[in-house]
């Protein structure tokens, strides 16, 4: 296990309460993010466009979720256990990722930053094809040599979260706000993205041997073999993964059924 990885070495049970990830880069970005989007609801509140108080309280509760997947010490239990990765990434893409969209956040950026809210086609995003790409960054970053490849490049560490939440905030912006497809298309997109999801959770738990190497030598003092940990992994991906994004989707949708479509929007 190289001591490159971006979150530390592995720490032992007794340090980790104490292995936080104080990044000063991460931790101004965070707090830039959230003073952005204050300034922007407060410019927002003046007008007929005002953000509700449940959309704030989303968009802090998916930040403050944000923030503690990458700051807390469940970042160096993730060089140490590939279970704890996936727990990282479960918050990231199926927790924090539709709280934060379902704060306006686009609206209350531009806002804050003195510019009209984009009202572009690219703001509606078709369901079937973020959930297509949410799927292939998923696979992608979790095959054997992309996943090791994280652990020795900051760089590459940062473009999978990047690349992975950025595509749940797309497909979660496409499934809360209504997207660039029809209810039925939004429904499909949910369901594919849970059903895949769970999918690739099942090959990782049955897999008969290990294929995640940056593990093989850290699981031990917590008391389970590389193998074990790899199957808990799996299996935190396989069930509350699928079951967490397809509870999401279906309570986002139930209110969708209830919306008129408007006559632009198509199930691409």
């Amino acid at each position: 296990m190289t001591e490159t990885a971006y979150c530390g070495p592995p720490p032992t049970p007794a340090q980790l309460w104490f292995s936080w990830n104080l990044d000063p880069v991460l931790i101004a970005g965070l707090v830039a993010v959230a003073s952005l989007y204050m300034l922007g609801g407060t410019r927002l509140d003046r007008g007929p466009d005002k953000l509700a108080g449940a959309e704030k309280a989303a968009f802090y509760s998916g930040w403050l979720l944000t923030a503690l997947a990458l700051i807390s010490p469940l970042c160096a239990l993730s060089v140490s256990l590939f279970a704890a990765r996936v727990g990282q990434h479960i918050i990231l893409t199926l927790l924090a990722a539709p709280l934060v969209v379902t704060g306006r956040p686009i609206e209350a950026l531009a806002a804050a930053l003195g510019r009209p809210a984009p009202r572009g086609r690219w703001m509606r995003p078709a369901p079937l094809s973020a959930a297509a790409v949410f799927t292939v960054l998923l696979w992608f970053w979790h095959a054997p040599a992309p996943y090791a490849a994280t652990f020795a490049n900051t760089f590459v560490y940062w473009a999978m979260h990047f690349s992975v939440f950025g595509s749940a905030l797309w497909l979660w912006h496409g499934l809360v706000h209504g997207g660039g497809g029809s209810v039925l298309a939004r429904l499909a997109g949910g369901f594919i993205s849970s059903v895949q999801m769970g999918f690739l959770g099942a090959l990782i738990a049955l897999a008969p041997r290990l294929v995640y190497a940056p593990h093989a030598l850290t699981t031990a003092v917590w008391g389970l073999t590389p193998l074990q940990d790899q199957q808990l992994g799996g299996v935190i991906m396989w069930v509350p993964g699928c079951l967490i994004f397809l509870a999401f989707a279906l309570v986002a949708l139930a209110a969708a059924l209830r919306e008129p479509q408007p006559a632009d929007y198509r199930s691409v």
